[in-house]
């Protein structure tokens, strides 16, 4: 029987980290941050926590990844420390919403980008969406070191575009652009409030990095290559993150910054003009799509491991006979962010609602921590300074799904509408897989 190769060398999962951590989020969230925290400094302040929090998430699932290198990652380290439910519940979420979502919310963005290039109607940007995916789903089934190569092309093509786009801040703007001094004033509903608006646009930012858990079943030597790329990935995104915010600053005052809906084409429009826009156009179109691909070639890991479990269908777990992918979990996926896709319209707004979900998986994955500890010592990967490490994680983790039911309830329920949805399915799977 075919069996998944592990041909991913850690260049190839660092590249992974960081290329689905970075999508279209540091080019436009930045305005609404500033607009929420006007003082640079405190905006900057928000942007480093995110850093510090995406580091210790990755530190904790270090651990876990060290300790159980295989498909499915995060999927993998629910269903051994809480059951097969929860990890059937993060699946479903990943495949229902969060990840198809995010491939259709990417494949949309740059085929709205290519539009830049190209005159495009809605339908023809739905059309290059759809296209897109149909091009990343047949790379990735291809063979997982065609999809590794895929991320590692495009996140150096991306991280080449944000390079020049901090190099042209630094050498072009100047300093005194923004008075980095300044206080940060009233506030309309108080720091409190603000910080929480600030956050989900961080957070949103540096989601990402845990993909390399995903594809630890492929990956040479996982119990030191997950650990490293989780790992490179959140410090390098970090140090990218703040070094692009500065840029902006040196280019553009905070009130322009908070102004602006093309943020990185208006902060190199000031040097470049026009030209300048097409070229941050370009690299956008580079970020989404080879994000999107990446997302297309991680999550199916998680459908495979559900259905080698017996929780989803059998011919999921299916590996194909001469590349090695699991190629029906691919499309299932692949077909879904298409119907998505063509509904756009439609699901935009249930989309946004349910992305909270994953912080709730976040949470509970970190805290599988400490049950692991409590079994069995540590294993080959000890997350340094345990147990305030998670700690930290955690609590942001569980901050951000409390501020989000308290803030905007409609959207908290209308994901936890869609999980209560897996209940029946789950039940229905493993009754199906015990007959």
């Amino acid at each position: 029987m075919p069996q998944l190769k592990q041909k991913l060398t850690l260049f190839d999962m660092t590249m992974i980290a960081i290329g689905s951590t970075i999508g279209s989020g540091i080019f436009l969230t930045p305005s609404s941050i500033i607009g929420a925290l006007p003082a640079p400094k405190w905006a900057l302040l928000v942007w480093i926590v995110g850093g510090l929090m995406a580091l210790s998430g990755a530190l904790t699932f270090a651990e876990l990844g060290a300790k159980m290198p295989g498909a499915g990652g995060v999927y993998v380290y629910l269903k051994e420390a809480y059951g097969d439910f929860a990890g059937f519940l993060y699946g479903w979420s990943y495949l229902l919403v969060i990840n198809t979502g995010g491939i259709a919310a990417l494949s949309v963005a740059f085929a709205t980008y290519f539009g830049f290039f190209v005159e495009l109607s809605p339908a023809g940007i739905k059309t290059v969406a759809i296209t897109g995916i149909v091009i990343v789903t047949i790379i990735n089934i291809l063979g997982v070191k065609a999809g590794g190569v895929f991320s590692d092309v495009f996140t150096l093509l991306k991280l080449a575009g944000i390079i020049g786009l901090i190099v042209v801040g630094f050498a072009a703007g100047a300093s005194n652009t923004t008075d980095f001094s300044a206080p940060l004033g009233d506030l309309p509903n108080g720091l409190g409030s603000a910080l929480a608006v600030a956050m989900v646009g961080v957070l949103w930012s540096y989601g990402g990095w845990q993909h390399a858990s995903f594809l630890a079943g492929e990956a040479r030597d996982p119990q030191r290559t997950i650990p490293r790329a989780m790992i490179f990935g959140a410090l390098a995104v970090t140090l990218i993150y703040l070094l692009i915010n500065v840029a902006y600053l040196f280019l553009l005052s905070p009130a322009e910054m908070a102004a602006s809906p093309r943020l990185a084409a208006d902060a190199i429009g000031k040097v470049f003009g026009a030209p300048g826009a097409r070229l941050i156009a370009l690299t956008i179109f580079i970020s989404t799509f080879g994000t999107a691909g990446i997302y297309t070639l991680t999550a199916p890991r998680i459908y495979y491991a559900m259905a080698n479990d017996g929780v989803f269908f059998k011919k999921v777990a299916a590996v194909h006979p001469k590349f090695h992918t699991p190629m029906f979990a691919i499309l299932l996926q692949s077909v879904w962010a298409i119907v998505l896709v063509w509904f756009w319209g439609t699901f935009e707004d249930l989309i946004s609602y349910v992305v909270f979900t994953d912080w709730i998986f976040f949470a509970l994955a970190a805290a599988s921590v400490f049950i692991f500890r409590r079994r069995a010592a540590a294993g080959a990967f000890k997350t340094p300074g345990y147990p305030i490490t998670p700690i930290f994680f955690i609590s942001l983790s569980v901050w951000f799904v409390l501020n989000t039911l308290v803030e905007r309830p409609a959207q908290a329920w209308a994901g936890l509408g869609l999980l209560a949805l897996g209940i029946p399915v789950y039940y229905y799977w493993k009754k199906r897989s015990t007959n």
